[in-house]
């Protein structure tokens, strides 16, 4: 299953769930993404032959970051550019998380272990902004 949270058309994330499987390679990312994110599936002996990735400069003006939840269970919260929440999805050990835009925030549901992969040179005191969240009475959790 994949999840796709959105502001009207603007896509803010993707949640790919452990157990979504599609066949051959399937980039789930736009191709214009300044970090791409696909899926590879192929049958046993199925070869995909040697190669290697050319240096090509690239500007990047925005960070965007993967997160795979190795253990635990975890509430992600999601905001629009303007600082609203949309609504939450609860992941589980093996999920994979892709934060295209928009804000975030997490609550650990039990204790966690993740995978961070995000677009660098990462700065933290240029690139990340807190902000206090205005959360409804109750959450829209999308399990």
């Amino acid at each position: 299953m994949l999840i796709r949270i959105t502001d009207k058309e603007k896509l803010i994330a993707l949640v790919l769930r452990k157990d979504f499987s599609r066949p051959g390679i399937n980039f789930l990312t736009e191709d214009r993404s300044s970090l791409q994110v696909g899926t590879i599936s192929h049958p046993a002996n199925y070869v995909i032959p040697a190669h290697d990735h050319q240096i090509n400069a690239r500007m990047i003006e925005d960070t965007q970051e993967v997160l795979v939840l190795r253990r635990g269970r975890v509430r992600v919260d999601f905001f629009t550019e303007a600082r609203v929440y949309i609504e939450s999805v609860v992941m589980d050990a093996g999920d994979i998380l892709l934060l295209i835009s928009g804000g975030h925030g997490f609550k650990a549901l039990e204790e966690i272990d993740m995978v961070e992969i995000k677009t660098g040179p990462y700065m933290e005191t240029r690139d990340k902004t807190r902000f206090e969240a205005d959360y409804p009475p109750e959450l829209k959790i999308r399990d």
